[in-house]
């Protein structure tokens, strides 16, 4: 683990720059929200109480499925197009990716076990599992900030703004909408307001109307009513 408190001071004493489409930050900014919430509730699950201890598995194998179909997606989209032009600078994270899909299916395998372990034994195999989990999003946390960072560095020397937005949109349009709609419940709540509007703007105005009313749905519930009153405002919604 490295912190530079020099990163933050040299951005907080930069002049104003106009920032590049960052593919990474909203994705991550969800993960990062599933992953924590996820921990935390497997830290304080009730082993005994069968109800809990199936909602927290149930929590756990969906998390590990999004951060499976996350690494298919960054394998076929984002690191072509970094190793097009910047051949081997995809490497390391390629490997990681590879320790990441043994972990996530050893991850899936404890929480079944659990599922089926004797009564008497259930605090204990959750126990293991959470400390398990936990070592996994530290290293996810890592992982991703490499990623917005050298991987980053790589996209804005060789892509427009344009090529990242149309990169990001073949990457969104191969994503089925039950996959959406978790990414959507995790992302929008995890953004700032500026950024949840934007995204919910362009949606209001190039997504079917459906769809655009299933994002709204997805998100309310984990607003607080000044997060939605700005939202609303912004969108020109009826408060």
């Amino acid at each position: 683990m490295q912190i530079n408190p020099q990163e933050i001071s040299a951005l907080a004493q930069a002049e104003t720059a106009v920032p590049r489409m960052d593919i990474y930050a909203c994705i991550h900014k969800a993960l990062r929200a599933f992953m924590t919430d996820t921990l935390v509730g497997l830290g304080r699950l009730d082993a005994e109480d069968d109800l809990e201890l199936h909602q927290a598995t149930a929590r756990l194998l969906q998390l590990l499925d999004l951060c499976r179909s996350h690494l298919h997606h960054e394998n076929t989209f984002v690191h072509p197009a970094i190793e097009r032009h910047a051949p081997g600078s995809a490497a390391v994270v390629a490997q990681e990716h590879e320790g990441h899909e043994q972990a996530i299916a050893a991850l899936a395998t404890a929480a079944q076990q659990l599922l089926q372990c004797p009564h008497e034994q259930r605090g204990r195999v959750a126990h293991a599992l959470y400390q398990q989990l936990a070592l996994f999003v530290a290293h996810n946390f890592e992982h991703m900030h490499l990623e917005e960072t050298v991987h980053n560095a790589v996209l804005w020397d060789h892509y427009s703004d344009t090529e990242l937005a149309a990169i990001e949109g073949a990457l969104v349009a191969s994503i089925a909408q039950e996959e959406m709609l978790v990414i959507l419940r995790w992302m929008l709540p995890s953004m700032t307001a500026y950024e949840r509007l934007l995204m919910l703007r362009d949606m209001h105005r190039n997504a079917p109307p459906q769809a655009f009313e299933m994002a709204l749905g997805v998100v309310r519930p984990h607003l607080s009513p000044t997060e939605w009153d700005k939202l609303a405002r912004g969108l020109q919604l009826p408060l």
